[in-house]
């Protein structure tokens, strides 16, 4: 979903969980990808554990926007337990979709969010994780779920620049891409919309 050119995701996670990267590595495809992008995070107390949220913008035109995002197109939600104090889908756009980290399916995750209507898609991002993985790391299925319900980006381009991008990231540790790599496709193949 585009609002002229420009399409923006508001992630909610745990300090230690990811969003932060995943936000960061979305923002690194986009821009690979030729568009113009701003990824940040916002913190609360900088612990581990402690909620904290992230903001994408990517647009096909440079973004003069600096600040948080109060009306997002797409709302990511890394660690499910965040439905149960946090009003998740504050300002979400009606045309887009909260995506969540569960074993749920989206229509047991609607009933936690408050009145939601639009379009609700669902993850198990722990057992991707640790399928592929071997530990608990939900930020790469989750990157991969955002990317696929927002068509923000073509798969192939969206798989070459992640692989890419970890083999630079990982550049001391080889064996861990096609993990992630593993990751990343087994969520594109797996998120459910509801």
């Amino acid at each position: 979903m585009k609002k002229q050119g420009l399409v923006e995701f508001r992630w909610h996670g745990r300090g230690g969980q990811g969003a932060k990267t995943a936000c960061l590595l979305l923002a690194d495809a986009a821009f690979g990808a030729g568009m113009f992008v701003l990824g940040f995070p916002e913190y609360g107390p900088e612990r581990m554990g402690a909620p904290i949220t992230a903001y994408n913008r990517i647009s096909d035109t440079r973004c003069s926007v600096h600040c948080n995002i109060d009306a997002p197109d797409y709302v990511v939600v890394v660690d499910e337990t965040l439905l149960d104090s946090v009003d998740v889908t504050h300002g979400l756009q009606a045309g887009g979709a909260v995506i969540v980290n569960t074993e749920k399916s989206p229509d047991q995750i609607r009933e936690k969010l408050r009145g939601w209507q639009g379009r609700v898609c669902t993850i198990d991002a722990r057992k991707i994780s640790e399928e592929t993985l071997g530990r608990y790391f939900p930020n790469t299925p989750m990157l991969s779920a955002a990317v696929k319900v927002s068509g923000v980006l073509e798969e192939q381009q969206f798989m070459g620049d992640m692989e890419e991008s970890f083999h630079h990231k990982f550049a001391s540790k080889p064996q861990v891409v096609s993990g992630n790599m593993a990751a990343l496709k087994k969520a594109w193949e797996e998120v459910q919309a509801g």
